[in-house]
């Protein structure tokens, strides 16, 4: 099995796609710990788990509470080992409409969970992971990372953010064999999206949303959930600090498309045309 004998964590574990990385993680052999503010649903999920004869213990926890994720991640490896993939999971996405109409405090909410709360966990693995001189993290972006997102631009702003933060992190730990992605897992049918559906704001300003679905633009959660195996498992290890995306298939990339991506700078936020503060050219 691909992740025999590692402990993962998985955040937003209770439902969509957490759930489904969660569930195909312990498949392959992690014990995995799920993450999530609602204690019945991880508890369902680690129930699953248990019943198909793998390894899963719940922690329920607010990630934007640095002290809770500090006292979390130190039990999680008390109780299952020390932790060898994290994946960063949990999200929100409030905010919807132009910023003069949304609550303020919703948007910034989304920003709090989508990229404090990120950052929490991984300040709180980072420092085990390389003592032991191994690890990876996978972050999750989502719309608006790469392009203009009108009425949702607190989770676009976050999801941007947490592309360069998977970059820099994982620039400043090169060398010390732990590993951070970034990783767009498509349009999920989830209980976000539902909300976006539903909600008076979301069926206002995210008119185009229903059509999308109606096209059949829906990537299942389980795409994301098999790109987290692999990521886990090493084998995109050469893309650490880009980012991998569910929807393009990323995991059928062969080590020459691997290369391509490595040799031209693609995967990443860059700026054509512009220079950095030092005079050099940045690649597109």
């Amino acid at each position: 099995m691909k992740l025999e004998d590692k402990t993962a964590v998985v955040t937003g574990a209770g439902r969509g796609i957490g759930r489904a990385m969660a569930l195909a993680q312990a498949k392959e052999g992690a014990r995995v710990a799920l993450v999530a503010r609602t204690a019945a649903e991880i508890t369902a999920v680690a129930a699953t788990i248990a019943d198909a004869g793998g390894a899963a213990k719940a922690y329920a926890l607010d990630i934007t509470d640095l002290a809770a994720v500090e006292a979390g991640f130190a039990a999680i490896a008390a109780d299952l080992g020390p932790i060898d993939l994290l994946t960063n999971n949990a999200g929100s996405f409030a905010a919807i409409g132009p910023i003069w109409e949304v609550n303020p405090d919703a948007w910034w909410r989304d920003i709090e969970i989508n990229v404090r709360g990120t950052f929490h966990c991984c300040r709180a693995v980072l420092p085990q992971m390389l003592a032991r001189g191994s690890g990876r993290i996978i972050n999750l972006t989502g719309g608006g990372t790469a392009t203009s997102f009108p009425h949702g631009s607190g989770y676009a702003t976050s999801k941007a953010g947490l592309a360069r933060f998977s970059e820099s992190v994982n620039d400043t730990v090169i060398g010390g064999g732990v590993r951070i992605f970034a990783m767009d897992p498509g349009l999920v049918h989830t209980a976000m999206t539902d909300y976006q559906l539903e909600s008076t704001a979301g069926q206002t300003w995210l008119g185009n949303l229903p059509d999308l679905f109606a096209k059949g633009v829906n990537v299942p959660p389980e795409a994301a959930a098999r790109l987290s195996v692999e990521i886990g498992a090493g084998r995109f290890d050469a893309l650490a600090g880009r980012m991998l995306a569910a929807p393009l298939d990323d995991i059928e990339l062969a080590a020459a498309d691997i290369a391509e991506i490595v040799e031209n700078d693609l995967r990443s936020l860059r700026m054509n045309g512009l220079r950095d503060l030092r005079g050099s050219g940045t690649k597109a």
